[in-house]
C-alpha cells in the first residue's frame, strides 16, 4: 500500500459505513436525483457546444434543482456527509452559470 492509497481507503471505508443509510428510500431517491443531474450536465455541455445559450441556462437551473433535492434527501436519511459534498457541486454549478452568463 502506498501513501496515495490511504485517501481512497478512507473514502471506501466511509462509503461502507454509510451503506445502511444508502438503503433508505430517501437516500435512493436522492441518488436518483444525482444521476439525473449528471445526465443534465451532459445535456448542458452539448447545448453549449451547439451554442444554444438559453437552453444551457435552463438546463443549469434544472441541475441546481436536482442537486438541492438530492442534498435534502441525503440529509433526511442521515447521510449528511454526502449532502456536504453536494455543496461543492452547487458551487461548481454557480461558476458554470457565471461562465455562461446565466442570471
Amino acid at each position: 500500500m502506498t501513501r496515495s492509497d490511504t485517501p481512497m481507503l478512507a473514502v471506501f471505508g466511509l462509503v461502507l459505513s454509510l451503506a445502511p443509510a444508502f438503503a433508505a428510500p430517501s437516500c435512493l431517491e436522492a441518488r436518483a436525483k444525482i444521476d439525473e443531474a449528471s445526465a443534465l450536465r451532459y445535456q448542458a455541455r452539448q447545448e453549449a457546444r451547439l451554442g444554444n445559450h438559453d437552453r444551457v441556462c435552463d438546463t443549469l437551473d434544472e441541475i441546481g434543482d436536482r442537486y438541492n433535492d438530492a442534498r435534502d434527501g441525503f440529509e433526511d436519511c442521515g447521510a449528511g456527509v454526502v449532502a456536504i459534498d453536494l455543496r461543492t457541486e452547487l458551487r461548481n454549478l454557480r461558476i458554470a452559470k457565471r461562465v455562461n452568463r446565466c442570471n
